[in-house]
């Protein structure tokens, strides 16, 4: 096998199934069909998995376009291993519902360490890029 520099050793990953997660930390897996020089990819057959604990599900997204820059991971699906998830598979709005309680916790969390930090008079940094999502 040659080796391939950049984004054209992707081209060995076409009408593969494929793992992909987001700079927003959303998880995408579909079929690869197309890349460009910019790692642009389009991903066939897609869905979006949530998950929540050792449960999952799954938002069919169908074709879908991601921005290069956006990709943190990128990893070829093993087909004979799929099924063996040591995970449960629950209902769309099951894992929604699961997601936005997890959320709001987590921000609870935070809520309450920047009183704590403003109580002891130190004024905590704001990531304005996390704050959007």
């Amino acid at each position: 096998m040659n080796y391939l520099p950049g984004t054209a050793s992707l081209i060995e990953e076409i009408d593969k199934k494929l793992l992909v997660v987001l700079r927003d930390g959303r998880t995408l897996i579909g079929y690869l069909r197309s890349i460009d020089q910019f790692a642009n990819l389009v991903l066939h057959r897609t869905i979006e998995r949530i998950h929540v604990g050792k449960k999952y599900g799954d938002i069919p997204r169908g074709i879908f376009v991601v921005r290069g820059e956006n990709v943190v991971l990128l990893g070829e699906i093993d087909m004979e291993k799929e099924g063996q998830l040591p995970l449960e598979e629950v209902k769309i709005e099951e894992i929604l519902a699961m997601q936005q309680e997890e959320q709001t916790v987590k921000k609870q969390e935070e809520e309450k360490k920047k009183k704590a930090l403003v109580e002891r008079g130190i004024q905590p940094h704001v990531d304005q890029i996390q704050e959007d999502f």
